[in-house]
């Protein structure tokens, strides 16, 4: 038995577009979004370098 709700995440050489279509061909619609920041360290120093992007999806019946 699959999960209903599953987080799939946006890959670094990946468009949205592209993600939410990986979703469709697993069965899955988006119902959610939320970013995040990604830093590193320079210097001592949090820089922030990318957004991570994560849709929440629903398995479609």
């Amino acid at each position: 038995m699959s999960k209903k709700t599953v987080w799939f995440e946006v890959a670094e050489n990946e468009t949205m577009d592209a993600c939410l279509q990986r979703m469709k061909q697993d069965g899955y619609m988006a119902v959610g979004r939320k970013e995040e920041p990604l830093f590193e360290e320079v210097d001592g120093k949090p820089v922030p370098i990318r957004q991570i992007v994560k849709f929440k999806g629903t398995k479609m019946e």
